[in-house]
């Protein structure tokens, strides 16, 4: 006579009653399989549908028969909104919304013949109703674009191509071209010219030079100075060094002078008034 949830009998709808939430939702995850509901979507909204349903009807105090009922009706209005093949056709609202009137109208009925009393009286009826508008048809096309739309689908099948430049065409970086040995010193040697082709002698020549040059002065350096000679330039060196640290330290002297006179005068008169 009326609907009743085909997933679990009456003797474990009665178990979940005695139950906590979570404990409640556990059981759920394994009925409906839903193994994925901390990073699915649209497995975290149906484990969040059934269990908010039938948590609802325990606080409505409902039998297990009404319980089995009120899960039945949540699972038949969202199959009529779930595509299930290309054939299948999705069930528009106003459909929708019949089929949930005809089946909560059916548990009214009764029959003297069958001896079948209601299954719900008129509050419970109104509470079942306005818990099912604000619960699923209050929020139907969330749960028709939840379920027709392969959103999850594009997100995880979406590519994107990234082009990387080629190193061989652009110069290293400051740190990478510089050769290993030179890292502690922390400067990249300067690049070196290619002498020009038939200059290499003048190069030789140019090079050869000053070593001559040089041996060229060391030869004609005299050799005739003494020990009286490198006194006597000492001498006249010291001097002068001696002559300028003594005209300093006059100049300072009488600059501290000058600025203890005047702090003498600036007292005085301090002192004077």
């Amino acid at each position: 006579m009326f609907l009743e949830w085909t997933l679990l009998p009456h003797g474990e709808i009665a178990v979940l009653l005695k139950l906590s939430a979570d404990d409640v939702q556990l059981k759920f995850e394994d009925i409906f399989c839903l193994k994925k509901h901390q990073t699915c979507l649209k497995e975290a909204a149906l484990l969040d549908y059934f269990v908010g349903g039938f948590w609802w009807a325990k606080e409505m105090n409902f039998t297990c028969q009404q319980s089995s009922f009120i899960m039945a009706l949540l699972q038949l209005l969202l199959d009529n909104i779930k595509v299930h093949s290309v054939s299948d056709k999705q069930m528009p609202f106003a459909e929708n919304f019949k089929a949930f009137t005809q089946n909560l109208l059916a548990t009214r009925m009764s029959s003297s013949d069958t001896a079948v009393n209601p299954l719900f009286d008129v509050d419970q009826i109104k509470s079942i109703t306005d818990y099912f508008k604000s619960s699923l048809f209050q929020h139907y096309r969330l749960y028709q674009f939840l379920f027709t739309q392969p959103r999850e689908e594009m997100i995880l099948r979406m590519e994107r191509s990234i082009e990387v430049a080629n190193s061989a065409d652009f110069a290293a970086p400051l740190e990478e071209g510089m050769p290993p040995e030179l890292d502690d010193i922390g400067l990249a040697p300067s690049p070196a010219a290619s002498p020009p082709q038939g200059k290499e002698e003048c190069l030789i020549k140019d090079e050869e030079e000053p070593k001559e040059y040089q041996q060229g002065e060391i030869h004609e350096i005299p050799e005739d100075y003494g020990v009286e000679d490198v006194q006597e330039m000492l001498g006249d060196v010291t001097k002068e060094m001696l002559a300028k640290l003594q005209a300093d330290f006059t100049e300072r002297l009488r600059i501290l002078e000058d600025s203890y006179v005047s702090r003498l005068d600036s007292l005085k008169r301090v002192a004077s008034k």
